[in-house]
């Protein structure tokens, strides 16, 4: 009698197993994308793959020089005021004359000032990951975790953040007229 090794049933298809899967409209999606390319076109490319230091770097870089593009294009000058930026391998934050800007892997946003409501750091007992959350004035709030090197980074940034926020951020409190008759000698 001859019996097979392995499995007889066939893989299951459907949205269960493939979100997009829809019956009807579309087929199911082989392993292969059509965007790869074949083996010997990969053998025949660059061999040079550069490190995730190299990647890193040179994509900091990148943003660097982008940034500053976009401004000298723009016919902005960048003034001489305070910046606060902090990143680790995933996350990053830059806080400067132009708002804050928070990203984490491929995912970015930016808020002006006039966007933001409050910003609220926060320090850990133990550990080394700084939290800085945003808030907006319609109750929605951004966290973002930065993993310092040692825990004495934690004042630094503190420090660094507070300068920037007192130069940029305009605590918007509407006065009422009692309020400014009596500031009024």
């Amino acid at each position: 009698m001859e019996q097979r090794i392995g499995s007889s049933s066939k893989p299951l298809e459907g949205a269960g197993f493939d979100p997009a899967f829809v019956p009807g409209l579309t087929s199911p999606v082989s392993g292969e994308t059509e965007d790869t390319e074949p083996a010997d076109a990969v053998e025949a490319a660059d061999t040079h793959k550069p490190t995730v230091t190299e990647a890193a770097s040179s994509a900091s870089e990148e943003t660097a020089e982008e940034t500053e593009e976009t401004e000298e294009a723009a016919g902005e000058e960048v003034p001489d005021g305070p910046v606060f930026e902090a990143a680790d391998r995933r996350a990053k934050i830059v806080a400067d004359h132009r708002g804050v800007r928070l990203s984490l892997d491929d995912q970015a946003c930016e808020f002006r000032w006039d966007e933001i409501g409050a910003v609220e750091t926060e320090s850990p007992r133990f550990g080394k990951r700084f939290t800085i959350t945003v808030h907006t004035p319609d109750r929605r709030w951004y966290p973002i975790e930065i993993e310092a090197t040692s825990r004495a980074r934690f004042a630094e940034w503190d420090e660094q953040l507070d300068a920037v926020m007192d130069k940029y951020f305009e605590d918007e409190t509407p006065e009422t007229d009692e309020e400014a008759s009596e500031k009024t000698p």
